[in-house]
């Protein structure tokens, strides 16, 4: 387990900030309660076997009496690199996601599951969105309870989903949100 480079904290940071923007900071800088210490320690970012990890620093330094081929992992799995160098969020991230994020997106009690498998969200399954929301943005997708079901980023802003047809899309579900974003690059 080692601390991220210069250029995995830079991609870290880049994907946590589409969803959090400037709460970004307070990821990091909350105290943590952590361990038998005295004084609460802050929370860090941690790489073990192509996987981030957030974890309190007390975690971490009594994670190091274990071998690191015995060590599963410490703290949260916030995401992962790919073989080709990309960093991905997982699913664990979605509860420090859904704490910090910027922009949410509610949906329809009927058509959570839809969402839950793997589908991208139409105009007619949205019951609210965060009124600075622009298309590219990352979002957190919550069912109308307030429960983090998942993220995405908005296909459509919040002013452009009103005039949409009910059957268009306004937010791609994460796995799909990167076609997307490359197809609409090339389309500048």
């Amino acid at each position: 387990m080692r601390p991220l480079d210069e250029k995995e904290t830079t991609m870290v940071f880049e994907k946590l900030f589409k969803f959090t923007g400037p709460n970004l900071k307070h990821l990091l800088e909350r105290p943590s309660a952590e361990g038998p210490d005295p004084e609460p320690g802050r929370y860090c970012l941690r790489l073990h076997k192509n996987r981030v990890f957030y974890a309190s620093e007390s975690l971490v330094r009594r994670a190091t009496a274990v071998f690191r081929t015995r060590l599963a992992g410490v703290g949260t799995p916030i995401g992962k690199f790919t073989h080709g160098g990309a960093f991905h969020l997982t699913v664990h991230a979605l509860d420090l996601l859904a704490a910090h994020a910027r922009r949410r997106v509610w949906l329809k009690p009927d058509t959570e599951r839809s969402f839950l498998f793997g589908n991208s969200v139409p105009k007619s399954a949205l019951a609210r969105i965060t009124e600075n929301t622009k298309s590219g943005d990352g979002v957190v997708v919550m069912s109308m309870a307030d429960v983090p079901l998942g993220f995405g980023v908005a296909a459509r802003g919040a002013q452009d989903y009103r005039k949409a047809d009910t059957n268009a899309v306004v937010v791609l579900h994460e796995s799909d949100a990167g076609e997307y974003l490359r197809k609409e690059e090339e389309l500048m």
